[in-house]
């Protein structure tokens, strides 16, 4: 089958199409023909090696990790889902990619596709969904009435997440450029930031949680607009020594996180604030939590741009220039 491979890490990855492999079924997993993949920020870093040390790969391997599909072949033990059944799923994280023409889904990782999406509609929710949902829910617990700061909003994760934080009874600020003003408004946001004009921490104030989205200073800029007890859970690091307890990474490696985030920790503590790094992990249950939200349509999904199979490592390259108001998908059929 086809699928966009990388084979080295490093600064020439050697991106492209390879034929591999259909992939072999255990007993809990699904085969699932792909219909549409979408790329995410985190597709274009694991090639440079960035992640090496914590996401394990067998060189070559399939780029992508967000899917939608319907299932061809099940294993003996899978007991929810059939062959034909349309299913969404997030396979980060298993050594194993969406950007193929065939994808094995373990059962636990999947849910089934919500009727009122299309393919490439479903195949951009499960990274920002699940990303928003354990940030969102179970780090910060958000409630009604508090209020979160979710940074870059016409971003993949600002358009769900400020989304998800509306539904939650949230009050919500966000950044954006001037062109996206009025998308973010309609998704819910009630305090813009136009970065262009203004610096966000010099407008907001008295926020419960951020959502750290964007590199630079941003993290630690966002520290002043917290209250005490407010929490920061950051996407893009620094890495913290709990995440590395938590993969059980080695000592060398914890003892190295913990220095990355030494000055964050050092920051947040004296605020009286919490921080941490968070990774999301697949999650079929929740996925179907949140597949009831688009249902419902609490929630809408935001699809920037669609590109044909053959272009998708374009795609990639489209997604990395930093421009796109919501997701980017890979549509194979």
């Amino acid at each position: 089958m086809k699928a966009l491979t990388f084979k080295r890490y490093g600064k020439t990855p050697d991106i492209g199409f390879a034929d591999v492999p259909r992939p072999t079924l255990k007993d809990d997993e699904l085969l699932v023909q792909v219909h549409a993949a979408s790329v995410n920020p985190i597709d274009n870093m694991i090639p440079t090696g960035l992640f090496k040390a914590v996401l394990k790969f067998q060189l070559p391997a399939t780029l992508g990790s967000d899917l939608a599909g319907v299932v061809t072949e099940v294993g003996s033990r899978v007991t929810r889902f059939k062959p034909g059944d349309a299913i969404f799923a997030n396979i980060f994280d298993l050594g194993t990619g969406a950007l193929a023409e065939f994808a094995v889904v373990p059962e636990s990782l999947a849910a089934l596709k919500p009727a009122n999406l299309d393919f490439v509609q479903a195949a951009s929710i499960p990274m920002v969904g699940l990303t928003s949902w354990q940030a969102l829910k179970e780090r910060a617990n958000l409630r009604a009435g508090q209020k979160v700061f979710i940074p870059a909003g016409a971003g993949g994760v600002g358009t769900f997440a400020i989304q998800l934080a509306k539904h939650l009874g949230a009050k919500v600020g966000t950044t954006t450029s001037t062109g996206n003003v009025e998308l973010v408004r309609r998704l819910g946001a009630d305090e813009v930031v136009d970065y262009k004009q203004q610096a966000f921490e010099n407008v907001l104030h008295d926020y419960d949680a951020v959502l750290g989205t964007v590199r630079g200073d941003a993290i630690e800029k966002s520290i002043g607009i917290l209250k005490s007890g407010g929490t920061i859970i950051s996407l893009i690091g620094p890495l913290d020594a709990a995440f590395a307890r938590a993969r059980r990474l080695n000592f060398v490696l914890t003892f190295v996180f913990g220095l990355m985030s030494r000055k964050i920790m050092r920051l947040t503590k004296k605020r009286g604030l919490t921080y941490s790094f968070l990774f999301a992990r697949p999650d079929g249950s929740q996925l179907t939590h949140v597949g009831k939200l688009l249902e419902a349509e609490h929630i809408r999904p935001v699809v920037d741009k669609v590109f044909p199979f053959e272009q998708a490592n374009e795609a990639l390259a489209y997604l990395a220039q930093g421009h796109a108001k919501g997701k980017v998908v890979v549509k194979m059929l």
